[in-house]
């Protein structure tokens, strides 16, 4: 009799809370909690990271979030307003009260001067705008964002995903999409080795089957050595030997033929270690015959090149003050190499990459998130960094 009292009375507290409204209220004051209790996990995610990586960078103070991985419409939270980020059009305003960017939910949670609760959020689906119980597609596609379960470092990493994904446009895997508009070898194929291990390749394919010159040709037009194992890579993980491209990577090889090794230039310097390691990597990634041995001479750029081929390894001068700064991607690859923790972190929670100072970047294309990056030549969030820090994290124990 009591459990039958139970189910009828709790039955009726159902149904009074639907005749009244409450329902969605409560809903949504749920939805506040998920929030509130996922932003302080984040959070606390982050700063273990900063026990382990003490050496931080001060960023500007900008609360804002990105919107649209992958292929979708890219779209800017700041301030109140949802932004077109290719036209800097104001897609939506609100007057708001109270305003949570949870990065590791892919969520903005507003609440408004006149009481209307709002959550803007990203999922594997798409972005959809809520409006208390009114649901409005902003941009739709299918990802996969794996939540990192068990991972030391999950709501990082889910972040650190959401930075590479954001810079994927119209399918070039971008360093960052607002200050680049073509696509790097070396950032890509970091980018594609995250993008293999969260089944999202899908995103570049068409990309890497269009790719015909084997050079990318950012750095002053020049021939980068080590682009040419970088495109057999990228081939090899969408496609085979007979792809168009890899017989002018192997007529193009020889130009930078010395006796078992290649040596040409990668910026403005030689990196006969790291450009034959990457020519090594990308025969082998395809089944080639792979005639070349790693020349044992010092190669600062050596221990960029961390996932195989690590011997062997002349030691001399690492990567300095300043490029820890401006390129902290090359840090964090030389930690993954030696095993440290030098490469820095932001003192913000959002976004955690960046590159600043780099000769071939429009850093007016910042101005649609603030001035002070343009000013100060920063781009963010940056793909390389956003990869280079997911794959030495994903290994934490």
């Amino acid at each position: 009799m009591s459990h039958c009292f139970y189910l009828f009375n709790k039955y009726y507290i159902f149904l009074w809370l639907l005749i009244a409204g409450c329902l969605p209220a409560i809903a949504q004051d749920q939805a506040l909690v998920h929030a509130e209790k996922s932003l302080l996990l984040y959070h606390q995610s982050l700063d273990s990271l900063r026990r382990v990586h003490t050496n931080v960078k001060e960023m500007p103070d900008l609360h804002f979030f990105l919107f649209g991985m992958g292929d979708r419409h890219k779209m800017i939270y700041r301030g109140g307003k949802l932004i077109d980020a290719a036209t800097g059009d104001v897609l939506k305003r609100w007057k708001i009260n109270k305003e949570l960017i949870v990065p590791s939910e892919y969520l903005v949670y507003l609440e408004t001067e006149d009481g209307r609760k709002i959550r803007i959020i990203e999922n594997g689906k798409g972005v959809y705008i809520w409006d208390g119980n009114k649901v409005t597609v902003a941009s739709e596609s299918k990802l996969n964002l794996p939540t990192f379960e068990g991972q030391p470092y999950a709501p990082v990493l889910r972040v650190l995903h959401h930075e590479i994904l954001i810079n994927i446009h119209n399918g070039l895997p971008l360093p960052n999409f607002l200050v680049y508009k073509k696509a790097r070898f070396r950032d890509a194929a970091l980018m594609a080795m995250v993008l293999q291990q969260t089944d999202n390749l899908h995103l570049i394919k068409d990309w890497i089957l269009a790719i015909r010159d084997p050079f990318d040709r950012h750095n002053q037009s020049m021939s980068e050595a080590d682009n040419l194992g970088q495109v057999l890579y990228l081939v090899s993980l969408v496609s085979g030997k007979e792809h168009p491209v890899v017989k002018m990577v192997l007529d193009s090889v020889q130009q930078f033929g010395k006796e078992n090794y290649i040596e040409g230039k990668t910026g403005d310097t030689l990196h006969p270690v790291f450009q034959t390691k990457w020519i090594k990597y990308g025969f082998h990634s395809l089944g080639l015959h792979d005639p070349y041995q790693i020349p044992a001479v010092y190669d600062s750029y050596s221990s960029l090149f961390w996932w195989d081929f690590k011997q062997p390894h002349v030691g001399g001068n690492r990567f300095d003050k300043a490029s820890n700064q401006n390129y902290p991607y090359l840090v964090w690859a030389e930690d993954h190499f030696f095993g440290e923790a030098k490469g820095r972190l932001t003192n913000r929670y959002y976004p955690l990459s960046w590159e600043a100072q780099a000769n071939d970047a429009y850093y007016p294309g910042m101005q649609v998130l603030n001035e002070i990056l343009v000013k100060d030549k920063v781009g963010m969030p940056h793909s390389w960094h956003a990869a280079e820090m997911f794959l030495l994290l994903k290994e934490s124990k």
